[in-house]
């Protein structure tokens, strides 16, 4: 049996914070479950009204029907809608016309820090861009409804207004994170059969350029079944444009034969209509192409908008999440522009040039919403609390994490150094396969106080449990499955779930307990709270005792030294399965073997002897996905001396091999 303070400590009453300042309703957290209950008793009504809050062409009648594919779910068949619509044109008609919709920054500085390049786009700009793009997607591109296309581009403007030119005619699109190799782009494009390869010549990461033009150009070798492939020229030096594919064409040169006041109507798309389709991060294996439509997918994000952000005319709104992931599709591409929202996007990496680079963004744009993930938190928190501090953060009032837990210590300096103690912050759970967020403190809907380190409730309409190895309810304080025990708008989509493999999508998802299983190990308190405690496939079995990488973690990072850890399982004779930690310190700690010894008996004192690691490594950074998920499967590999498998979405082979050289130091000194 475990409660919270497995996860971290006790926490005392008065650390619950409640949110009188930010909720629309101020009602309690018993009415809160009231209502939540009345959601799932007439559970397709309560979702058919939240539809109902969206312009459609033609409003649904039907709410919830079967697919052709077991557990393939049509949302809201017989309505039309169209997201491109929702975004731009709606807005375009009323007094935000020329309100801003983004404020782009470039991550290239000068001398002293203050970017090179940024963008003011105001809502008629982005009506009159994303027509435009439309216009030569039809009439220079020949793509129609049907049609795929494959987006490989970075974090500029031109990104958001070709995916939403997409939507308006009826393309199905994928967008490949600006940082994949040749063979894990030509691996996506091939399995989406894209028509067309939207890229950019290069970007910015790090200080240094990606070569996406030369990615495209090697990955011709793999895949080159497409008709065409545009380049946006992003690079400033760059004065040509013959790229050596054939049929390529620039931005540029493409919409010069676009009529400046280029109109194209949206497409009256159906609901169940393909809108994208998203590759999984590959942390656990072959990334899955999950499928999602147009109508229950825009459900999802609309009600995660309004009931988690409180998003109001006057707010500047920043999720940090790149599009080529999930949550930049939700809560950058989407959600944002259909809420007529302002907000920021920004090219480049977390700490370049130097760890203040967010804290200058949030100051500059006067962000009130802020929206990251919790490898972020704890990178930022290894500087410590001055390069927050230099800067005016005043304008921020709600700020979550999303991409895996939040541990206790990196959620206080969250609340308590970047939000002065003032913010409510909540640590939401969704997948890729869920299209949006299904667990969640929801500061803009309702009173309900705050727990370090835990999820939240289910949001209203989600009929979310945990159970036992027989799909049996576990008691609150045991740890068990999180299932999702109703379909809900935002699950994978008409046809066929996944792309091209319907039978493992139903294998996946649902063979193991007959409703959607998330593949996450979890608990739920007495209070209803459901703390996430990552992967079901990421627990130790140390001595017959399962033991959760994500807890340890978590005891780890109370440790005053600790920035980030990582926590993997190596065999044992004796105990059948040990733990190894790996720990990135925070600044002005130092590497010694006193650090590791006394790590060792902090696990030991504040979580159980037991857990007591077999080895403590001391490193400078974790092999991360380029979200920011820690890759534990490449860190076993290297223990276990076996092949790394996909590394397509590793952000830096360093930390690999850093890994690597620190654990064959250690068996050459145990040899020794």
């Amino acid at each position: 049996m475990v409660g919270p303070e497995v996860l971290g400590e006790q926490l005392p009453f008065e650390e619950r914070i409640t949110l009188d300042n930010w909720a629309h309703r101020n009602i309690s957290i018993d009415a809160y479950k009231e209502i939540h209950r009345l959601s799932l008793k007439d559970n397709e009504r309560f979702w058919l009204s939240i539809a109902r809050e969206l312009d459609w062409f033609t409003p649904p009648t039907k709410i919830l029907e079967g697919g052709d594919h077991p557990h393939v779910y049509k949302w809201f068949a017989d309505g039309l809608l169209n997201l491109s619509y929702l975004c731009v044109d709606r807005h375009v008609r009323t007094w935000r016309r020329n309100k801003v919709a983004m404020y782009w920054e470039g991550e290239p500085v000068d001398q002293k820090n203050r970017p090179l390049e940024t963008r003011t786009i105001t809502y008629g700009d982005l009506h009159s861009n994303v027509n435009r793009i439309a216009y030569a997607m039809k009439h220079e591109l020949n793509l129609k409804k049907g049609d795929r296309i494959a987006v490989y581009m970075p974090m500029v403007p031109e990104l958001p207004m070709t995916l939403l030119a997409a939507a308006r005619i009826g393309v199905t699109f994928t967008v490949i994170f600006s940082g994949f190799s040749p063979e894990a782009l030509a691996s996506r494009i091939s399995d989406m059969r894209a028509k067309v390869v939207f890229t950019a010549d290069g970007g910015y990461r790090r200080g240094r350029v990606v070569d996406l033009i030369g990615n495209i150009k090697r990955s011709v070798h793999i895949y080159d079944d497409w008709d065409g492939v545009v380049v946006l020229e992003r690079l400033r030096d760059n004065q040509n444009s013959d790229y050596g594919i054939e049929g390529s064409v620039t931005f540029r040169e493409l919409l010069d034969k676009v009529p400046v006041n280029a109109y194209v109507e949206p497409e009256r798309l159906e609901s169940t209509w393909p809108l994208y389709v998203l590759y999984t991060s590959g942390t656990t294996g072959k990334p899955k192409g999950i499928i999602h439509d147009n109508g229950g997918y825009a459900v999802i994000v609309h009600a995660n908008m309004k009931w988690l952000f409180d998003l109001r005319d006057d707010d500047v709104y920043w999720c940090t999440g790149d599009i080529g992931w999930a949550t930049g599709h939700s809560y950058v591409l989407f959600g944002p522009p259909m809420m007529g929202a302002t907000m920021v996007m920004y090219e480049g990496a977390l700490d370049h040039p130097s760890p203040e680079r967010w804290w200058e963004i949030i100051e500059r744009y006067r962000v009130s919403v802020f929206f990251t993930a919790p490898t972020a938190v704890r990178t930022l928190m290894k500087y410590g609390d001055e390069p927050v501090k230099r800067h005016d953060l005043s304008s921020l009032r709600i700020m979550h994490t999303i991409g895996e837990p939040i541990n206790p210590s990196a959620w206080r300096w969250f609340f308590n150094v970047v939000g002065g103690s003032r913010c409510p912050v909540g640590s939401v759970w969704g997948m890729t396969e869920t299209g949006g967020i299904l667990i969640c403190h929801t500061p803009g809907s309702y009173l309900i106080p705050m727990k370090p380190g835990t999820n939240g409730l289910p949001m209203l309409g989600i009929d979310a449990d945990v159970v036992d190895e027989n799909g049996n309810s576990v008691p609150p304080g045991m740890k068990g499955y999180l299932v999702i025990k109703r379909p809900f708008p935002g699950m994978p989509g008409p046809p066929t779930g996944m792309l091209n493999d319907p039978e493992n999508y139903f294998s996946i998802y649902f063979k193991r307990f007959g409703v959607f299983y998330t593949g996450d190990y979890a608990v739920k308190d007495a209070d209803g709270y459901i703390w996430v405690l990552g992967r079901a496939d990421e627990v130790l079995k140390v001595a017959g005792h399962r033991l959760g990488t994500y807890e340890l973690e978590s005891c780890l990072v109370s440790h005053p030294a600790v920035a980030e850890a990582s926590v993997v399982g190596v065999p044992d004779e004796l105990k059948g399965e040990v733990p190894a930690v790996f720990v990135v310190l925070k600044e002005g700690y130092q590497k010694s073997r006193e650090l590791k010894s006394e790590l060792k008996s902090w696990i030991g004192d504040n979580f159980g002897r037991i857990a007591e690691p077999k080895y403590v490594f001391l490193v400078s950074k974790l092999p991360k996905t380029r979200s920011g998920k820690i890759m534990r499967r490449l860190i076993k590999a290297v223990l276990l001396r076996r092949e790394l498998g996909d590394v397509s979405t590793l952000e830096d082979e360093a930390a690999v091999e850093e890994i690597r050289e620190a654990y064959s130091s250690l068996i050459e000194e145990i040899e020794r």
